[in-house]
């Protein structure tokens, strides 16, 4: 639900204060969810309750989830494990409309991507903030978390097989050029999960290495053609880009900018340009529609690339109302910070 073209700027500015706060706190209480959950009460309900939140706020505005989503992947290691879920959670949703997932398997994936690593949720968050090489007993942690999740969740009652399935074998070797109408669900679900998983955790930075950029962790995946056999990790470029809304790149003009929203055309978002060529910031966002030409992306940059504090609120706003009002978009790019 996008909020209509009609309304006044104080509307939409309380409207988006709204959706960031619903996206915090959602958050917030995954995090104490996933901290403590033998002490949730009927824990299946409130994942289920987390997952219809999740639901809600992506079908507000798709672009703004995604933008939210990558900027909290790529720049905090605090609550490294609940930010992890709650991005895979929200990709796997995308991920499951595109690919025409039925209802059941759209539930049991995306509450499988919340729960998965919760028999390591602690642990998760200690190697996040560790320069170190993972001890031999965290690297045996590691390796028995999927079953260990899958017991836990089995302890809290959750009664879905096929989440409890796909949380135990998100890291087993599932075929990836079999057509996945033709997988059992549970290999089909495991598949998407596990693409899922690994991009996120690459875009995310750990104090022992740097995030990667969107674009190289694609590519990290599948290699550097993205192969339409791949369904899922064709699919996923597809559905979110090559640049997701969220993620830094550098222009053809050298400028560095933020991506704010997809385009109708693949691979060239709506972006604001933050910094010039010399690293200076702009007194306001340029706003370009790299379909329409000049600039170009040149490149995606990683987070730790970029040296600038955004306030999440004006950019999202800023590309709602770039969107809303694309046919002034021409001015915009002839008319830097104009708007």
């Amino acid at each position: 639900m996008s909020a209509h073209p009609s309304l006044n700027h104080t509307r939409l500015e309380g409207e988006y204060e709204d959706l960031l706060g619903l996206w915090s706190d959602l958050e917030s209480g995954l995090s104490v969810l996933l901290s403590r959950p033998l002490q949730v009460q009927d824990f299946a309900a409130k994942v289920r309750q987390f997952d219809s939140w999740l639901q809600d706020l992506v079908a507000h505005d798709i672009d703004a989830a995604l933008y939210l989503m990558f900027q909290l992947a790529g720049t905090s290691t605090v609550g490294y494990s609940t930010s992890h879920a709650l991005v895979c959670g929200t990709l796997c949703h995308i991920m499951a409309q595109e690919l025409k997932l039925s209802r059941q398997e759209r539930d049991s994936l995306v509450r499988a991507a919340l729960t998965m690593n919760i028999g390591m949720t602690a642990l998760q968050d200690v190697l996040a903030a560790q320069r170190e090489r993972p001890t031999p007993a965290q690297q045996e942690a590691i390796r028995s978390h999927p079953e260990e999740s899958q017991a836990i969740l089995e302890r809290l009652f959750v009664a879905d097989a096929l989440w409890l399935e796909v949380v135990g074998q998100h890291h087993a070797n599932v075929a990836d050029r079999v057509p996945l109408a033709d997988q059992e669900p549970v290999d089909r679900l495991s598949r998407i999960l596990s693409t899922i998983d690994r991009y996120a955790a690459m875009i995310s930075p750990r104090k022992s290495r740097a995030g990667r950029s969107a674009t190289d962790s694609v590519r990290a995946i599948v290699g550097q053609e993205i192969d339409q056999r791949d369904e899922v990790s064709y699919t996923l470029v597809r559905s979110v880009g090559l640049c997701p809304p969220g993620t830094f790149v550098k222009l053809d003009n050298g400028d560095t900018a933020i991506v704010l929203r997809r385009s109708d055309k693949a691979n060239h978002p709506l972006v604001a340009s933050l910094l010039d060529q010399d690293g200076q910031h702009h007194a306001e966002p340029s706003l370009y529609q790299t379909s329409s030409g000049k600039p170009r992306i040149q490149s995606a940059l990683a987070r730790s690339a970029v040296s600038v504090e955004l306030n999440h609120r004006t950019m999202v706003r800023l590309g709602l109302y770039a969107a809303q009002h694309s046919t002034r978009l021409r001015d915009l790019v002839t008319r830097p910070g104009s708007l």
